[in-house]
């Protein structure tokens, strides 16, 4: 990803953080120069030293069987805003768009064992709706062995991570604050996130 050096984003726990706040991502792997993707619900959970993404296909999806054949990419992100050009102080600029993106390389692994692949959905159920982790538990088990049956589970070891934090910080005091109050009176709530983000940003 191109990165300008004031957009990089190094710190690794905000990255982190960031994938698990919105953690719906687009999977990407290639077959023979085709790019295939695939948008999924990931768990992204650091284990030691290690970040480790999990997520699992439909098994119908063709995409799962190049799964562990080259380097997978995921890429997340959600919070994006137009920044027009009416809030900076010189009438010679152009528009330009904040956004948070972050690519995140690494070796994919198909979760074989039963008992991990119901852990795999056990988390999945406790991260995303944990208001229905009570009923998922009293579902019987060959009804959830059933569903292991469709679908395949793996994780991805990161090995290279990538973050890019575009969010006006090569702009003036004056127009980021300009910015700021433009997309934290907007309706979206995207651009009010941007917003937020960026009373932050350094």
């Amino acid at each position: 990803m191109y990165i300008p050096k004031h957009f990089q984003l190094d710190d690794r726990q905000e990255a982190v953080a960031f994938m698990q706040r919105y953690s719906f991502a687009t999977l990407i792997t290639a077959n023979n120069n085709y790019p295939q993707a695939t948008h999924m619900p990931f768990l992204v959970k650091q284990q030691d030293d290690e970040l480790i993404l999990s997520s699992h296909f439909a098994r119908a999806n063709a995409q799962a069987a190049d799964i562990e054949k080259a380097t997978a990419l995921v890429i997340f992100t959600e919070p994006h805003a137009y920044i027009s050009p009416v809030n900076y102080e010189k009438e010679q600029n152009v528009p330009t768009w904040n956004y948070i993106a972050i690519h995140a390389y690494g070796q994919a692994k198909i979760v074989h064992d039963t008992d991990k692949q119901l852990q795999v959905l056990d988390k999945m159920v406790a991260f995303y709706d944990i208001a229905y982790a009570r009923q998922w538990e009293k579902l019987p088990m060959d009804y959830k062995l059933k569903m292991i049956k469709g679908i395949i589970a793996f994780d991805i070891v990161v090995t290279d991570l990538q973050a890019k934090k575009k969010l006006s910080q090569n702009r003036t005091e004056t127009e980021r604050n300009n910015i700021i109050k433009s997309l934290s009176d907007s309706p979206h709530n995207t651009e009010k996130e941007i917003a937020e983000y960026m009373k932050t940003a350094r």
